[in-house]
């Protein structure tokens, strides 16, 4: 039997898929424009984010929706364009934030993010790649009294509901951790399990190392080429063709653009995002977010890394600096971040789905195709289990979780 498979798409989901398939007899060719781990799954905060057991929802409260909508805030930026291009998905996202909605999709989606970190553990180790991770953790640190308080409950209900464990720091306690921070901080919620990585695209690159040395092609191709050609899947590659008899689509944000091309029409939009370096900022021993403002500082090899929050505006739109200001300003409250690096910021893309859930499965009616994309904030996290769970499902092992909820069917078109 033909066990030959294209996987499109060498960031973090689609190495870890690769490496799944491979491991369970499949001739795996990945295949990417770039080299692995060079886009989207480059520029994150670099956190396997194992307390993120619930998505993030469209916010309701609406004083943030009026100081986001006119601008006032760091947590959010929009272009017009932007909304309306993503106007349909955006608003069933809206509806699909609703407590009820949105618990019914926790559920779904904590069962991924519980696998998170077990998942990681084997490829980190089997990649000799244990220099890059940090295990002690990722903090929320809180500027007001109220804002913590209400911290602090939500994080006895994860631990209640989801098992996610954490220390509760008040302003001493949180001094004594990050000495770098200024005074005037009311606390911080330490979250005990996730796992923060000081290169996310070298991680990337070492998952995709081993899949090469254990026998698999990573290749050059245009991933937007794919065509069903007789029994085969074919793209176009650098050195010619390139075909398999079925295919995965792991393309992160650029998977809406392909799948259309196919029929889907699926509520699919992106959040963009910025980072800077700034090589001799104050040292942060630990990831944190500032969670009343929405941005995230993160040790790494380049330094410290900003990261913004959202931007929605069209995967094409020139780089517009107002989000990546602002949150410069915010965290030069917190501690001294020195000039930035001198090489432009980062800009990429996080690909969304209106029901906050990945989408991982085979396209309805096109045998042999499969999808896995969707991940929004937490396609470095959920990398692995996501990879693992669509190659039980190609190869017809029971499933790692329940495939139901985030199966492509779950859509009509």
């Amino acid at each position: 039997m033909d066990n030959s498979i294209l996987v499109l798409g060498a960031g973090m989901v689609g190495t870890c898929t690769a490496l799944h398939l491979q491991q369970r007899g499949f001739d795996v060719v990945l295949i990417d424009r770039r080299a692995a781990g060079e886009e989207t799954s480059y520029g994150n905060a670099g956190l396997i984010q194992r307390e993120a057991v619930e998505p993030y929802p469209f916010p309701r409260e609406l004083r943030f929706v009026l100081r986001a909508a006119t601008g006032q805030g760091a947590e959010v930026h929009w272009q017009a364009r932007g909304l309306l291009h993503m106007a349909l998905p955006l608003l069933r996202y809206f509806h699909n934030s609703r407590p009820q909605a949105h618990a019914r999709a926790t559920l779904a989606y904590s069962r991924l993010i519980a696998l998170a970190t077990q998942e990681h553990a084997p490829l980190i180790a089997a990649a000799q790649a244990d220099d890059l991770v940090q295990r002690e953790g990722f903090r929320f640190v809180f500027r007001t009294a109220g804002a913590f308080d209400l911290a602090r409950q939500r994080a006895q209900r994860l631990l209640r509901d989801f098992g996610v464990r954490f220390d509760v720091e008040d302003a001493a306690a949180l001094a004594r951790a990050e000495p770098a921070l200024r005074p005037g901080l009311a606390g911080a919620v330490h979250w005990l399990d996730p796992w923060s990585v000081r290169d996310p695209g070298a991680l990337v690159q070492r998952y995709a190392a081993l899949f090469a040395a254990r026998g698999g092609r990573v290749l050059r191709g245009d991933a937007a080429t794919l065509q069903r050609q007789g029994a085969e899947w074919v793209v176009t590659g650098a050195d010619g063709r390139i075909a398999a008899r079925q295919a995965v689509i792991a393309l992160g944000p650029w998977a809406d653009g392909l799948i259309r091309r196919f029929g889907y029409r699926y509520p699919l939009f992106i959040k963009r995002g910025y980072h800077q370096h700034y090589p001799s900022a104050a040292a942060l021993r630990q990831p944190l977010l500032d969670a009343e403002r929405g941005y995230v500082l993160a040790p790494m090899r380049l330094g410290l890394r900003l990261t913004t929050g959202a931007e929605f505006a069209p995967i094409d739109a020139p780089p517009t600096p107002v989000q990546l200001d602002k949150a410069q300003a915010l965290a030069g409250e917190l501690l001294d971040l020195g000039p930035p690096r001198a090489a432009p910021a980062w800009l990429g893309s996080r690909p969304c789905t209106a029901d906050m859930l990945p989408v991982i499965g085979p396209a309805p009616r096109h045998p042999g195709l499969w999808f896995n994309f969707g991940h929004a904030h937490q396609g470095f996290t959920l990398g692995p289990v996501s990879g693992r769970l669509l190659a039980e499902m190609i190869s017809g092992q029971p499933p790692v979780v329940d495939p139901s909820p985030y199966l492509p069917a779950r859509w009509p078109g």
